[in-house]
């Protein structure tokens, strides 16, 4: 997973200069989140991390990032309503930031990560095969080509 920091922060630009960016710790957390297989709630991966969306009544707005349309916003209250307490607080002591400040940041990530985690509509991407141009992109808000 370091690799895949690495190449993600050596595409932003800024290297081992980022490695203590929050922000970038959190794009760190959030991959191995996404990227686990296995387990339970958000935790498990992005199956997991579906789960919970639905659990939270907010299934579609997580499928919006799936399919091959226009990602829909989430809002920070809405990350913490999927992701509950828990992992949230995990992915903030993380990136060393509050969990508010993790839920900000993750409104922010979570559509493009998971748009760029599932490339050809669906949630079945392995982790090896990410495209780390496309997932810089996702990250910094764009969207699937329809």
């Amino acid at each position: 997973m370091m690799g895949l920091l690495d190449s993600v922060l050596g595409a932003i630009g800024g290297g081992q200069q980022q490695a203590n960016d929050p922000k970038a710790l959190l794009i760190q957390a959030a991959i191995g989140m996404l990227t686990k297989q296995g387990g339970a709630g958000a935790a498990g991966g992005l199956g997991g991390l579906l789960s919970a969306f639905e659990g939270a009544g907010l299934g579609q707005l997580a499928q919006s990032w799936i399919g091959n349309g226009q990602n829909q916003a989430i809002s920070p209250d809405q990350v913490q309503q999927a992701l509950g307490s828990g992992p949230l607080q995990e992915l903030a002591q993380a990136a060393g930031i509050s969990p508010a400040d993790a839920a900000s940041h993750l409104s922010e990530i979570l559509p493009g990560l998971v748009d760029k985690l599932t490339p050809h509509g669906e949630a079945t991407a392995a982790p090896g095969g990410l495209d780390l141009g496309g997932l810089l992109g996702g990250l910094l808000g764009g969207n699937k080509q329809a």
